[in-house]
This record gives C-alpha cells, structure tokens and sequence, in this order.
C-alpha cells in the first residue's frame, strides 16, 4: 500500500509549514496516475500523524485527472484512464502526462485559544484569559 508513503511526505511537509503548532485540516491534489484509493489514504494518514502536530486532522484529498493529447487528430481533454484513448477519433496514439502530482494545497491551524490546556486563549491576548 503506497499511500503509507504518500502519508509521510504530506505529513513531513505539513510539520516543516505548521512550525510546532497543531493542525485541524490538511487539504491535498493527488493526480489520477498515481492510483490513490481515498480510504487507504486516510487510514494511512490516520496512522503516521498520530503523535505528531496533525494528530486528529482532517485529510481532504483532491483528485485531478491528466492531460491526454492524441497524436492522431490533435484533441485534447483530460483523462482518468493510464490507458486512454482518444475519445474523439478513438486512435491509440495518445500522450498521457501529468496526473502524477502530490501536492499540498493548504493546512488549517489551530487557534491558539482552541488548544486544550493553553492558559493564555490566544497568542495575541497577553492578558491570558478572560
């Protein structure tokens, strides 16, 4: 199951961009081609955060196909398929690329004040609670 990778680079990238603080919710573009299975991948992504400043967090993850071009009559469109063919002339010679991308689109932070046991609610109040 490749996804348990999958899961350690998205969490080593997601620690290196939360600096410590912890996270709620961790949104990911997978491509297509790399055959990512959703369930798989949460149950991974469940498994290597625990412990660690994503422990908890929410995976949404984003599936985005590939460019296929067909050498043939020259359409374009995008594909699910690794083995596509032209779906307007319906010709085998097709160059697929992309949808091999894993890329982190954003990561969600936790308030300050919503972190069990902070005695001060909120970075910004240095007053400490209300």
């Amino acid at each position: 199951m490749h996804e348990f990778g999958l899961a350690e680079s998205i969490l080593d990238a997601v620690e290196r961009r939360a600096a410590g603080r912890p996270v709620s919710r961790v949104r990911v573009r997978a491509g297509v081609l790399l055959n990512v299975v959703g369930p798989s991948m949460s149950q991974a992504y469940e498994m290597v955060t625990a412990g660690t400043v994503a422990e908890g967090s929410a995976l949404d993850l984003v599936t985005v196909p590939a460019d296929l071009a067909c050498r043939g009559c020259g359409h374009r469109s995008g594909t699910t398929d690794p083995l596509a063919v032209c779906p307007a002339c319906g010709g085998g010679d097709v160059q697929v690329t992309g949808g091999d991308e894993l890329t982190l689109i954003s990561i969600e932070i936790l308030e300050a004040r919503d972190v069990p046991g902070n005695p001060r609610r909120d970075r910004d109040d240095p007053a400490g609670p209300a």
